[in-house]
């Protein structure tokens, strides 16, 4: 981390612990990215200054350039216009990636959690939780719809916002319907605004226990079956060896 990463975080820290009606602590220098971090992940949807908004637009867009941009375009898809790839889905700069939110839509407010929610509105900017508060107004979002903000700071275009099921591990047939219309959902509004590319991550399958073959087998042919009716190339984005593994084999069955 630059000098002028350092102090880009010493200001944006002492912003946000002013609104909290802190004294800013003293850290060591590696400790301030993830500081900084945790005190946007607890910062409720409030509006932002101008100065700092600057400052976290050029500190988090500089942090994208330094993790490296991974070209959707250049990626492998199938006949059927489907790409599996297995990294961060927050380097992709597909039209839209899928964010797995929680019903309040609002992201994850625990201090560096390593939920998809937390890392994507980590990665964007306060920005997306200003614009979740502005549509949900306090209200809470049903599964398997969609909701779309811009996505600042990350080099895709768009965030899809959509719930998923909450299961024990044993998804009922409900669970079920309800996971099939998060991938219907998406498709239809990424048809509605002439995406190319939208990218998925395994919904449902982290925090919410849905088990993850059955959740492929259901992402695989809903999304085929949308594909029927053309749409954007799709990626479904994994981070886990064994996701990566089950989806390889359904991908393979098909063509």
């Amino acid at each position: 981390m630059n000098d002028g990463d350092i102090g880009i975080l010493d200001e944006m820290i002492a912003v946000l612990s002013e609104e909290r009606g802190e004294n800013a602590p003293v850290l060591t220098d590696d400790r301030k990215a993830d500081y900084f971090r945790a005190l946007c992940n607890v910062r409720p949807p409030a509006p932002a200054s101008p100065r700092f908004l600057q400052l976290q637009d050029e500190y988090l867009s500089g942090q994208t350039r330094l993790r490296g941009t991974v070209d959707a375009n250049g990626l492998r898809y199938d006949d059927g216009g489907i790409a599996l790839w297995r990294g961060d889905i927050t380097r992709l700069n597909a039209d839209a990636i899928v964010n797995a939110c929680n019903c309040a839509l609002l992201g994850c407010f625990v201090p560096l959690h390593g939920c998809i929610d937390n890392i994507i509105h980590s990665r964007a900017g306060v920005q997306v939780r200003l614009d979740c508060a502005a549509m949900m107004r306090g209200g809470r979002e049903p599964n398997g719809k969609v909701r779309v903000t811009r996505a600042y700071n990350l080099p895709c275009g768009y965030i899809f916002h959509t719930v998923g099921p909450m299961t024990n591990g044993c998804p009922t047939e409900t669970d079920k319907r309800d996971l099939k219309m998060c991938y219907e959902s998406c498709m239809k509004k990424a048809r509605e605004m002439n995406l190319s590319t939208i990218a998925f991550c395994c919904i449902s399958t982290g925090e919410y226990r849905f088990p993850h073959e059955l959740a492929a087998r259901i992402a695989v042919d809903t999304v085929r079956e949308c594909l029927a009716d053309g749409g954007p190339r799709v990626i479904f984005d994994v981070y886990k060896e064994e996701d990566y593994d089950i989806y390889s084999q359904l991908l393979s069955r098909c063509r």
